[in-house]
């Protein structure tokens, strides 16, 4: 009997997929994110994201605070955007008991809501440059957010979780020339942003690596439940400032920016926009604030009768909506349910990384601009 020799092998790589965890401790997940990624070489074919290594419980939590404690455990979900959270929550309660807020404390609650975009918008655009590479950016964009924070120390004290409105107007009005501070403010951050679009808007290293990535259609975009930025990048005029005006939008002129791509670079130039926007909304808010009350005619004690209601608001990262029952009876909400945009927005990464690079999916993650606070709440 001969021992034939044994026969080479025709195959030189392995071509089996590879499932890698990325995160959920990783400085681009913007938090403790974790994305099972399944692979073929160095394209996504597959992703899987896994939230709740952050979960507080706050929607529980609520119901077992009265309502005016959870404004501030609002503060703690978006926790970069903490103004926007309590507008939204307050607007909810005073929808369900049918109260009146002043026109004064509806111009400053707007005036609040826009400086928190701007700075929102400041530390996404700076993590993102950073993710993507591009160091600079991410110390001029904190530089002009430190200014916004300023502003918000000197009217409530506070940095990050502000506790910064009540149900029924303001805890507090504004501190004499601090108007004028917000309109320097506006000045300067308008020139900024020429410095910002200067580093990256024709940066053919940016260009290359946010044109025709994650480009999402906006049927997709909609059937996929997106909204904010990633939504108006596929070329959907959602917006709920627009749509369902509250606070004092419906007095003020301003536009709402779209894309036509779809794609990573769209949703940067949306929110470049949006910064200009909001510095407008600023400016004729402030120019426009009424003399009068900030606070309008609230019970002592509150118990909104029984009953349910949904109010939503256009935050920095989308359409943020609180759903609250009331059963007449308890000085607690029977029923407490957050409609959060980082979590929604976080259901289409998974069609936006397939087909895509490992290298992109950073990319991807900084575009649609999540905080994991919000997402797990």
């Amino acid at each position: 009997m001969t021992l034939e020799a044994p026969r080479a092998s025709t195959t030189q790589f392995d071509t089996d997929e590879l499932v890698i965890n990325m995160g959920p401790q990783h400085p681009s997940t913007h938090g403790v994110l974790r994305v099972v990624l399944k692979l073929d070489g160095e394209r996504v074919i597959d992703a899987d994201c896994v939230i709740g290594y952050i979960h507080r419980g706050i929607e529980k939590l609520s119901e077992n605070r009265d309502w005016t404690q959870i404004i501030l455990l609002t503060d703690r979900m978006d926790y970069v955007a903490a103004a926007t959270n309590n507008l939204g929550y307050c607007q909810t309660v005073e929808k369900l008991m049918q109260i009146e807020v002043p026109r004064r404390a509806r111009y400053l609650r707007t005036v609040l809501a826009e400086l928190q975009r701007i700075a929102s918008h400041c530390l996404w655009l700076g993590t993102h440059a950073m993710d993507i590479g591009a160091m600079t950016v991410l110390l001029y964009a904190f530089r002009e957010r430190e200014f916004v924070l300023d502003l918000f120390e000197e009217f409530c004290g506070a940095r990050l979780t502000y506790n910064s409105m009540r149900i029924g107007g303001l805890p507090l009005d504004i501190p004499p020339g601090w108007d004028k501070k917000v309109l320097s403010f506006c000045d300067l951050m308008e020139g900024k942003l020429n410095d910002y679009e200067t580093l990256l808007t024709n940066n053919r290293i940016w260009l290359k690596r946010t044109r025709d990535v994650g480009v999402i259609s906006g049927d997709e975009a909609i059937g996929l439940g997106l909204c904010g930025p990633p939504l108006r990048g596929s070329g959907v005029p959602r917006d709920v400032r627009k749509d369902e005006p509250y606070a004092a939008y419906d007095e003020l002129e301003f536009n709402v920016p779209l894309g036509t791509r779809g794609d990573t670079y769209d949703r940067y130039l949306i929110r470049m926009d949006e910064f200009r926007e909001s510095i407008r909304l600023v400016r004729q808010a402030v120019e426009g604030i009424p003399e009068g009350p900030i606070m309008g005619k609230v019970p002592r004690l509150i118990k909104p009768p029984a009953g349910e209601t949904y109010h939503a608001i256009e935050s920095p990262k989308g359409e943020l909506g609180y759903f609250i029952v009331s059963d007449g009876k308890s000085t607690n909400p029977y029923r407490f349910r957050v409609r959060p945009p980082s979590f929604c927005n976080l259901q289409g990464l998974k069609r936006l990384v397939t087909g895509h690079l490992v290298a992109d999916v950073v990319a991807l993650i900084g575009t649609i601009d999540i905080v994991l606070g919000e997402v797990d709440r």
